[in-house]
């Protein structure tokens, strides 16, 4: 038995120094290597950048006054403290504000998820002259600046009315700017933030659902909406949550909408833009001198607003937390990854 074994390891050993010095073998060696190397460069430099700036916002956020201006004082404080967190709680009037973005992103991401789920469902099945060209102009749409269509918007909002109906019964039109309605009616009309993109995941999701599933739902009986809610709708699982999770962040961080119809800062992205002030003026008890000494400190300020957005990410870590298997399912599922 010791000699078969023998007799079969001795041809390897023979050929070993034969691979040793083929060029061949050690190209794709140092092609293997190269290639490790290069994924090893490029996860760590992609996770540097993301995680850095939340390290850098957690150290200044837990560094009381005399560190902030200690230069001996870079990453980590020499007394933890958690009076920048209650300063911003109680400047800032965190429930309400959670609340309202918990409600607003809520209401944004049923509406626009039910919208979404029905233009794609219709994109994929309805065949129709210039059906093509219309989905081309849906998915253009994500595509164009925001900006470009700010001034539109916001007239509309100003100024909002159906057939002249509003101006006929109230004498004027309705003014919807510092309301929630804008929002739900964008999201309700198909117009809310990346819709584009959420017709084209669900119109690439329906198209690999085979059509044989619907045409035997047919031959049992059931019409076109039954079939839709009761088969089709409930395969679309995955596809749904990957919406709703991209509508709920995206409305939760949307600050360019947010700040051009309210004006007052009622949600958590629009009171990012002035929890500086907000919180110097807290701190001042209005004083404007008083104010102006918070306001002018840049440090201080700093050290405020890295606070402030520690505590407006709080809730999505929260809930990433908690939806991240079902998220990472949904994506795959949903092939948005390819």
């Amino acid at each position: 038995m010791k000699t078969e074994i023998a007799a079969r390891r001795q041809p390897i050993r023979e050929r070993w120094p034969l691979r040793q010095v083929s060029t061949a073998y050690w190209f794709e060696a140092l092609k293997k290597w190269s290639w490790v190397l290069i994924r090893f460069v490029l996860i760590f430099g992609i996770s540097f950048v993301i995680i850095y700036p939340i390290l850098l916002k957690l150290s200044i956020a837990f560094k009381s006054r005399e560190d902030l201006y200690d230069s001996t004082v870079i990453w980590v404080p020499q007394s933890l403290t958690l009076e920048n967190f209650k300063l911003v709680y109680q400047a800032m009037n965190y429930p309400a504000v959670l609340l309202n973005t918990l409600l607003l992103s809520g209401i944004v991401m049923i509406l626009t998820t039910m919208t979404c789920v029905l233009a794609g469902y219709g994109f994929s099945r309805i065949r129709m002259r210039g059906s093509g060209l219309l989905f081309a102009a849906v998915v253009f749409t994500i595509l164009v600046p925001s900006h470009t269509i700010m001034v539109p918007l916001y007239l509309n909002f100003k100024s909002f009315d159906i057939l002249g109906i509003f101006a006929l019964v109230r004498g004027e039109p309705l003014n919807l700017i510092n309301t929630y309605w804008p929002f739900v009616l964008s999201a309700a009309l198909g117009m809310g933030v990346k819709t584009g993109l959420y017709v084209y995941i669900f119109r690439q999701f329906f198209k690999g659902i085979p059509r044989e599933i619907e045409e035997a739902a047919y031959v049992d009986g059931a019409n076109y909406f039954a079939t839709f809610l009761r088969v089709v709708l409930p395969n679309a699982v995955p596809a749904m949550v990957t919406v709703m999770l991209f509508s709920f962040v995206w409305q939760w961080n949307d600050s360019f909408f947010t700040n051009m119809y309210l004006n007052e800062p009622k949600v958590m992205s629009s009171m990012m833009a002035s929890s500086g002030y907000s919180i110097a003026t807290f701190l001042s008890g209005g004083g404007q001198a008083e104010m102006l000494r918070y306001v002018q400190d840049p440090f201080f300020m700093s050290m405020m607003m890295n606070t402030s957005v520690l505590m407006a990410i709080l809730p999505l870590i929260v809930l990433y937390l908690f939806v991240q298997r079902h998220f990472v399912e949904s994506v795959e599922r949903s092939g948005l990854v390819g």
